[in-house]
């Protein structure tokens, strides 16, 4: 049986200094950079322990964001997007800032608004490797792209798919105010078009309304 190292103890929470905010495990946190120029790390509480000089230590694993991830930030990430990485650590409780909320993706779409501290995890990530599960998505639109929760997107309620206001050539305003949509394959009756781009897939993520699906 597994024992904790003489002098040290596990905590149940740690209170954040200058706060009211307590941070149990399982707690996703904002962790202060070295770089002050940066933003806040995210991370997830695995673990809090104190030694004997009461100085208490956090095992965190980190959220990497799409930039410090191998492959960069691509078009389809959303602004508050994080990926759940294989990379842990140890670090000092004093440089917990704050508390964040990390939902997953269907959740994240759904909320009416969007705070600072919310963020969405759509991915794991490896660091060493740069390889994410799920390793294929669901993609929308004629430009076959994976869904950006930042981005408007409308419904044809011919073949259910959704589409870019861009990628159809119109304006966002414009968009906004349709009432009804056909998308171009679906308006010009070419059932059999219809049916080679539209085309099942494995639900590996969830959209605010379930669409037909295609995967590449």
């Amino acid at each position: 049986m597994a024992k904790t190292k003489p002098g040290k103890k596990d905590l149940d929470s740690y209170a954040i200094k200058g706060t009211n905010k307590v941070v149990r495990p399982g707690d996703c946190v904002l962790m202060r950079p070295s770089d002050s120029d940066k933003p806040s790390y995210v991370a997830r509480v695995e673990k809090i322990e104190a030694d004997h000089r009461n100085n208490v230590k956090v095992r965190v694993r980190w959220y990497y964001r799409p930039e410090e991830s191998i492959g960069g930030r691509r078009q389809f990430h959303g602004a508050k997007e994080l990926f759940l990485s294989d990379h842990y650590d140890v670090q000092s409780a004093h440089t917990i800032e704050g508390k964040c909320i990390v939902h997953t993706f269907k959740n994240y779409t759904k909320l009416e608004n969007v705070g600072a501290e919310d963020y969405f995890c759509r991915f794991e990530y490896k660091a060493a490797t740069g390889g994410f599960t799920p390793d294929r998505v669901a993609v929308y639109c004629k430009c076959e792209m994976p869904y950006n929760p930042d981005d408007l997107m409308v419904q044809c309620e011919g073949c259910k798919d959704w589409f870019h206001p861009s990628c159809m050539e119109m304006t966002i305003e414009e968009a906004k105010r349709l009432d009804h949509f056909l998308c171009s394959d679906c308006t010009s009756e070419d059932d059999a078009k219809r049916s080679m781009n539209t085309f099942p897939v494995s639900a590996s993520l969830e959209p605010k309304v379930e669409p037909k699906r295609r995967k590449r």
